[in-house]
């Protein structure tokens, strides 16, 4: 116990921290108004050669975003060292808040934020005349970009409150500006593994003992050394970073069995030293591959850091896994060798992706498969390898699938969709057809090995924002890898409970790990961030760089948003994509008649400049695993229920997969969607495989949408489809618009201006229930046009029957469409 000695005590502590191993920060529930402070000291017991001192100034600041100083000003401060990929000489930040119009302050000089040194180290600062904002409580502030970039305050700051529509921002404390906060540095280094709480030296009934938990210092420790089960020619190493632990026991079988008949071996702390801090190991003298294990963890029993010494815990650098809880399988990294690295990954521009679930494609596929190969890798890699593959035969050239890491289905026949992983090494065990044997390493394997034969990139959904039940990592260190608030309290904001602190460096260093080891042993091109807005824009940009090192090419795709906010347009300026749900919102409005054509011209535009700087920064879509099926959102039935579709839901379909393939970027289908897979109006169906799995008959009933589908995949893929595949932002005279008046219907002439060469395309679109006219300039009906689509087909070269001619008053047909394309 720490105690602070004072004559008297009319304040209570509410915190307190460490800034180091040797100093902290105590928060009291209000400023001390006597700020001189000469009778503060600390008790003997802290060893301590200085005493309390205020902290006004940069801890304040970082902690509150705010802080008083003696001459009455106030404060604003926004640490520079937070702000990753923005340059505080180019970029500007403003103060707003309820005082001064949030909104409004954006652009305004007097309210810009100013780089200045405090207390050592650069931060972005506004000061001014503190009245107005402490004449009452409860204010609230942010700061935002001059792009209109708003910056949402960490999860653990105290002052975080949310709005009604669920922002985050700061409030105004007038009782604590700043002076309620002390420094206090102590003789002699603490040990982390050790608990402590502080209290006053003077008994009070006001005061209990307050937690001292570890501060910003603590979630930078790391090491660079190797983790997990190392396994040599005559010795196995046994590596673990646990930074709070007492104690770490290895738990060893030589074949699959409970955890009571396992050996034991005690884990050492390593010896200190750059880069050991926190680093448990063992080596036993002999090779382990192929047997089992666990670890159990031991440190403080009580608070919201404690850990659990019963809990069997699944390494997380462990490369295979029997099961769920485990036991982890140790592999020698010779055995598991590398995967297939030989495949050309598309160009982004080139992209054409199918998301996808294991199980869904391969539950039903037309071949003599057995139960258990219907379930997993070996299954699917024998429907890929088959003639008749369906995506094959669809034409896209990426499947994204969705996670196959260990997730928390609780038998191998129970279906998920994998969204709650449990270790990011091993491959799913209920898809291996002999999970204790590892089988799961050869058969991914053999899986991005098949698809890459067929010419399909193979990007994996991951998911680094919370993990699943068993939540392992919750009893590695869960002060360390996962988010809390002020209160200790685990963040939500994934929905599942236990949000990754993915800011943490060891926590990175696992993400980035996981991601170079399923590119370097199974052949993977890339990744789709589930919930990429929890993982953070400066984590984004290290992974990026990280992972780039290893493969140039590497696919970046980021669903921007969690229940927190949306990070879409902060990942304009790195090499990131993102999954576009305005697009996804807006066609499906658009295709029922409702919004106008000029913001379908910004999504076919590619949503330049907020949302994406390159074509290619959007990923279009209409349908993924969430939520609904299209047919099902935009079906005229009752219910949802699209199973039985309406003529129209078909004709509105047709004309979502010309608007899908006609937009710049990256196109997206959910698998199915080309032969109106319905789940019958099922919102969520995560553990629904009846209603998940695809149905191949239904691609036969409904041939003629998948050909549909099939032909704007050839035409994007073709020669005269570049024009669609931009590799950077064309020039303002490429598109040319003509609405139809008093309609949402219009006309589109890419390449207007002939930029990119001789050949134009000609796109129209009406998606209202009545025939429309386009009004054509000269300019355009002059060119001599072939028709190449309309809303039923595709029109093969020299192939019978009428088209459609390009007329000054065009005609476009309820729920019709056109393409064209000028001679070059």
């Amino acid at each position: 116990m720490l105690h602070f000695r004072m004559p008297i005590n009319p304040h209570r502590i509410v915190r307190a921290w460490l800034e180091s191993l040797s100093s902290g920060v105590v928060e009291l529930d209000r400023d001390w108004t006597d700020r001189t402070f000469p009778r503060f000291t600390l008790g003997e017991q802290c060893a301590a050669p200085g005493g309390l001192a205020p902290a006004p100034g940069l801890i304040a600041g970082r902690t509150h975003g705010y802080f008083l100083n003696p001459r009455g000003e106030i404060s604003f401060v926004l640490p520079i060292s937070g702000l990753h990929g923005m340059d505080p000489a180019r970029d500007t930040v403003f103060l707003a808040g309820d005082f001064n119009g949030w909104q409004a302050a954006i652009g305004q000089p007097e309210w810009q934020l100013h780089p200045v040194e405090l207390d050592g180290e650069r931060v972005l600062m506004w000061t001014g005349d503190a009245t107005r904002f402490l004449a009452e409580g409860g204010l609230r502030f942010k700061f935002v970009t001059g792009e209109h970039q708003w910056l949402v305050p960490p999860d653990d700051a105290p002052n975080v409150v949310r709005d009604d529509t669920g922002n985050l921002n700061r409030c105004l404390d007038p009782h604590r500006t700043g002076w309620h906060l002390w420094q206090f540095t102590l003789g002699a280094p603490l040990d982390l593994a050790e608990e402590r709480a502080v209290t006053w030296s003077v008994a009070s009934d006001r005061q209990e003992p307050v937690p001292l938990v570890p501060g910003r210092f603590f979630y930078n420790l790391k090491t660079d050394l190797p983790l997990g089960a190392l396994v040599y020619a005559d010795a196995t190493v046994f590596r673990l970073f646990a930074p709070r632990a007492k104690s770490v026991t290895l738990r060893l079988n030589q074949k699959v069995g409970p955890l009571a008949e396992a050996q034991t071996f005690e884990l050492a702390r390593r010896a200190g030293g750059e880069g050991a801090a926190g680093v448990w190991e063992i080596t036993l003298n002999q090779k382990l591959h192929g047997w089992f294990y666990w670890y159990t963890v031991d440190g403080v029993r009580e608070g919201s850091g404690k850990f659990d010494p019963a809990m069997p815990v699944l390494d997380p650098y462990a490369l295979a896994a029997v099961g769920r809880d485990g036991p982890g399988i140790i592999l020698d990294r010779a055995w598991v060798g590398e995967g297939d690295r030989g495949f050309r990954t598309p160009a982004w521009h080139d992209l054409i992706i199918a998301e996808a679930h294991v199980r869904d494609l391969a539950a039903n596929a037309p071949l003599k498969l057995t139960a258990a190969e219907k379930r997993g890798f070996t299954g699917l890699r024998k429907w890929v390898d088959s003639p008749e593959f369906y995506l094959h035969y669809l034409g896209v050239n990426c499947v994204e699938l969705q996670p196959v890491q260990e997730f928390d289905n609780r038998a191998s026949e129970e279906y998920h969709w994998g969204y709650m992983t449990n270790n990011y090494f091993a491959p799913e065990s209920s898809f291996a057809l002999a999970p204790a044997e590892a089988s799961g390493v050869r058969e991914l394997q053999e899986l991005v090995r098949a698809f890459h034969r067929r010419g399909m990139a193979v990007v994996l959904d991951v998911v680094f924002n919370h993990v699943g039940e068993p939540a392992h990592l919750l009893f590695v260190d869960r002060l360390y890898y996962f988010e809390q608030d002020a209160n200790g309290e685990l963040a939500n904001w994934s929905g599942c409970g236990n949000d990754i602190r993915a800011r943490s460096a060891m926590a990175k260093r696992l993400i980035i790990d996981s991601c170079l080891h399923l590119i370097e042993a199974y052949g993977v091109d890339g990744f789709r961030f589930d919930l990429a807005e929890l993982i953070g824009v400066p984590v984004l940009r290290e992974i990026e760089a990280a992972l780039k090192r290893v493969k140039p090419d590497v696919i970046l795709i980021a669903e921007p948003w969690s229940f927190r906010g949306h990070i879409a347009g902060q990942l304009r300026d790195t090499g990131w994509s993102s999954w576009n749900d305005g697009y996804r919102d807006f066609v499906r409005d658009f295709v029922r008649g409702t919004g106008g054509a000029d913001r379908m011209e910004y999504f076919l535009k590619g949503s330049p400049w907020f949302f994406a700087k390159w074509p290619a920064q959007t990923v279009n879509y209409t349908e993924s695993h969430d939520d609904r099926a299209w047919l099902d959102m935009i079906t005229e039935n009752p219910g949802f229920d699209g199973f039985v579709p309406t003529g129209n839901d078909r004709c509105r379909t047709h004309l979502m997969a010309a608007l899908l393939f006609m937009s710049l970027g990256i196109p997206m289908l959910a698998a199915g969607q080309d032969f109106l897979r319905s789940k019958h109006g099922v919102n969520n169906t995560y553990q629904r495989g009846d209603l998940n799995a695809l149905d191949y008959r239904r691609l036969y009933r409904y041939l003629g949408t998948h050909a549909y589908f099939a032909g704007w995949i050839a035409f994007r893929k073709s020669e005269r489809g570049r024009l669609l595949r931009q590799r950077s932002r064309p020039g303002e005279g490429f598109f040319e618009f003509f609405p139809a008046k008093d309609s949402t219907a219009f006309a589109a002439v890419y390449n207007a201006d002939r930029e990119q060469g001789p050949v134009r395309l000609l796109f129209t679109v009406n998606p209202t229930g009545a025939d429309v006219t386009v009004t054509l300039p000269e300019r355009v009906t002059t060119d001599t046009w072939h028709q190449l689509a309309d809303q039923e087909r595709f029109f093969p070269a020299g192939a019978p029957g009428a088209t459609l001619p390009v007329e000054p008053e065009l005609f476009v047909p309820a729920l019709g469409c056109g393409l064209w394309s000028s001679e070059a």
